[in-house]
């Protein structure tokens, strides 16, 4: 079962500054809990969170680990690969969780399909984000919002970016013919 089809997302290099992202798209009227982000397992913010430790010794990096899982923990989903992965909002829980004997929640395209793109789509981006670093994806309660998402997303950068419904319509276009 897929999300929605009221979404935007853009893709970007490992190197962007996701807090300017974010706030952008909370300046743009979007909140942390309709953000979800797929991160590669080489991004930075994944080696934090795989290095993260209750029981570290060292104080400081402790504590940034703790501040950068807070963060993470504030948006509606964050997938790292390999990694872990941080739930915060139910309709991100259950769009994630495509199948209960194959769950999502790996961070493979699995969990892009439940998101609302199709095979195909999940499989490019799968590949994609290995090399790039981040998708950003923002679902919108409303279509008119997807358009608005998609150009905070140029604004910010995305090398690549669009709306969900022009993503999935040339594949069911295809599909009917």
């Amino acid at each position: 079962m897929a999300l929605t089809t009221a979404a935007a997302y853009g893709i970007y290099r490992q190197d962007v500054a996701l807090t300017d992202i974010v706030r952008n798209l909370n300046q743009a009227g979007f909140d942390n809990e309709d953000i979800c982000m797929m991160l590669s397992p080489t991004h930075p913010i994944a080696s934090v969170v795989r290095d993260a430790s209750l029981f570290s010794s060292d104080r400081e990096n402790s504590v940034a680990s703790a501040g950068m899982i807070g963060w993470l923990s504030a948006f509606g989903a964050v997938l790292i690969p390999s990694v872990g992965f941080f739930i915060r909002s139910r309709v991100f829980l259950h769009a994630l969780m495509v199948a209960r004997d194959a769950p999502a929640l790996c961070g493979n395209a699995r969990t892009l399909v439940g998101l609302g793109f199709s095979e195909d789509e999940a499989e490019r981006f799968e590949a994609e984000l290995a090399v790039l670093g981040v998708l950003v994806y923002v679902s919108c309660a409303e279509s008119a919002k997807t358009m608005w998402a998609r150009e905070v997303f140029r604004h910010t950068g995305a090398l690549e970016t669009n709306t969900l419904e022009e993503t999935i319509a040339p594949v069911t276009a295809g599909a009917a013919a």
